[in-house]
This record gives C-alpha cells, sequence and structure tokens, in this order.
C-alpha cells in the first residue's frame, strides 16, 4: 500500500499543474454562468469588496487515495494600472513542500481591470516541474470593438515568444481572471436545467469560446466543515461528431457571493478536486450554508 501510495503521489503532482489552471478556469466558468446574453464589457460591482480572500485546496484521487498535492488563494485589492484606477485579482497556486519533491508548480494570476470592470491587462507566470513560461494579454477598446494582444513568453526552456492578436466583432473578450470579477455582479434567475452559455475567453495564448451547461441545485460539503447549497454547472467539449464530453463540474454558492465552492475534473488516470477551505472580506453573508 504505501508503494502505491507513493506511485500515486508522484502523479497526483505532476498533474497539480493542470489541476492549479482548471481552477482558474473554474473561478471564471462558475460565475460566467450568470452573463447576460449579449454582455457589456462595463459593469457596476455589486458582490465583493477590496480584501476578500478565498481559499482553495488542490486533492487528486488515484484509485481510492485521496492526496492533498497543494492549496489556492485568490485576492481582490484596490489597484491602479497605467493610470486607470480599478481592482487587482491574484490568483496563486502552489504545490505543498511534500508534493515539491516530485513535482514542483507555482502559478501566479495576475489580473487588472478598471472601476467599471472592464479587463486591462491579463498575465499568467507558471513554474511547473521544469518549465517557466508566461502568458499575457493586453485589452483595448476602439470604435465599439474589443481587441486583444496576446503572447507566451518561453524562460525554460528557452524558446521565441508567441504572439497574437484577436479583435471581437460583437461583445466583449476577457480572461480567466476578468470574467470571475464582472459575473459575480450578474443574475442567474431565468436559467433553467439544461440551458447552454456560450462565451469567449482569452487565455494568453488564444481566444477560446467556451459551453457551460446549467445542472440545477445540490448541497456540498466543503474543506471548513460547512455544507452549502450550490448551483451546478459542466464545462464540456465536443468532439469532431458533435458528441458532448464532460470536462469540468463546479458548484456555485447560492447566493450574492457567488463562490466557487467546489470543482471536479475528471482525467485520464483519476480524478481531481478543489475544495474551498475559507473565505475573509466577503461583501455578504454566507447565507447559502445549510443548516
Amino acid at each position: 500500500m504505501e508503494a502505491r501510495a507513493t506511485v500515486a503521489g508522484a502523479t497526483a503532482i505532476k498533474r497539480a499543474g493542470r489541476l492549479a489552471c482548471a481552477l482558474a478556469l473554474f473561478l471564471s466558468w462558475a460565475v460566467a454562468s450568470t452573463m447576460p446574453a449579449a454582455a457589456q464589457c462595463t459593469a457596476k460591482n455589486t458582490a465583493f469588496l477590496p480584501g476578500e480572500k478565498v481559499s482553495y485546496e488542490l486533492m487528486f484521487n488515484w484509485k481510492f487515495i485521496w492526496i492533498k498535492v497543494g492549496t489556492a488563494e485568490l485576492t481582490t485589492d484596490t489597484a491602479n494600472y497605467q493610470g486607470k484606477p480599478g481592482y487587482r485579482f491574484l490568483l496563486k497556486s502552489l504545490t505543498s513542500k511534500r508534493a515539491d519533491f516530485f513535482f514542483k508548480m507555482r502559478d501566479t494570476l495576475t489580473c487588472y481591470v478598471s472601476n467599471r470592470l472592464e479587463p486591462l491587462y491579463f498575465c499568467k507566470a507558471a513554474e511547473e516541474g521544469k518549465r517557466h513560461t508566461m502568458d499575457e494579454a493586453w485589452f483595448s477598446y476602439v470604435n465599439g470593438k474589443s481587441h486583444v494582444k496576446q503572447q507566451r513568453t518561453w524562460y525554460k526552456p528557452a524558446r521565441e515568444t508567441n504572439h497574437m492578436e484577436y479583435t471581437a466583432e460583437d461583445g466583449c473578450i476577457f480572461d480567466m481572471l476578468s470574467i470571475l470579477g464582472q459575473a459575480r455582479s450578474w443574475r442567474a434567475e431565468d436559467y433553467k436545467v439544461g440551458d447552454k452559455i456560450h462565451f469567449p475567453m482569452a487565455t494568453g495564448r488564444r481566444v477560446e469560446q467556451q459551453t457551460l451547461i446549467y445542472r440545477g441545485i445540490e448541497n456540498v460539503e466543503a474543506k471548513d466543515d460547512k455544507t452549502y447549497r450550490c448551483l451546478v454547472f459542466s464545462f464540456v467539449e465536443y468532439d469532431k461528431k458533435g458528441e458532448e464530453k464532460e470536462v469540468i463540474t463546479f458548484f456555485i454558492s447560492d447566493d450574492d457571493n457567488h463562490l466557487p465552492i467546489r470543482l471536479d475534473m475528471y482525467l485520464s488516470f483519476g480524478s481531481a478536486k478543489a475544495f474551498f477551505s475559507g473565505v475573509e472580506g466577503n461583501r455578504y453573508p454566507l447565507e447559502s450554508v445549510v443548516e
């Protein structure tokens, strides 16, 4: 059993980078479910306050063994980007010291938005094993259209920097964290089980169209020893035949905070989860807690 646990630990940590990235996407997909059909590039913040800090535990399952591989923390503060006052969202994911023995992971996602929550800049600095990269996205708005310039810089191994530009003919382009900040202030009362939501996202390398499906409401246990009433959504992909494949299931607190409570990610070798473990500085009471 001990030998199997060691192998499971090594495999789990090698997937920690994927889990951390999925957590970032989870945070954005989760609240994007509240996005209206024609999203505006600006919105009024009614969901969060500067100083909010949300914590998560990253876990991996190999057969019947659950292994904690790291932690993640999302913080929100006031900030100034190129003279524009607004907010900074910062998501840090890292493996534990014990996990570093198998695979060291240090991922930092940074996003700046204006006071009206329009995306201005996004960066993902990823140190995963022997690989070290930085993905960046710069947003601009001309003649009513959203434009993004993106690039990936390779530090280890050293490679040529990749560049890409994209202009949206209609609507807005968001990144993993700016969509979180804006969508948390939107409402989702009109959605029915089975409804699909589509939206574009800049990852720092490309702009991708995402698909979410609303599944309903479920009670979920978190790592803070509480149970939350959650909205359940699925992120799905489609194969060449158009058949649907569920990639991630996630659970969002059914209150005005719209906090991601748990993520379930399906891998070829097992499953991974991100568990909500606590929040500080939340704007509203956690009314989704089930007594």
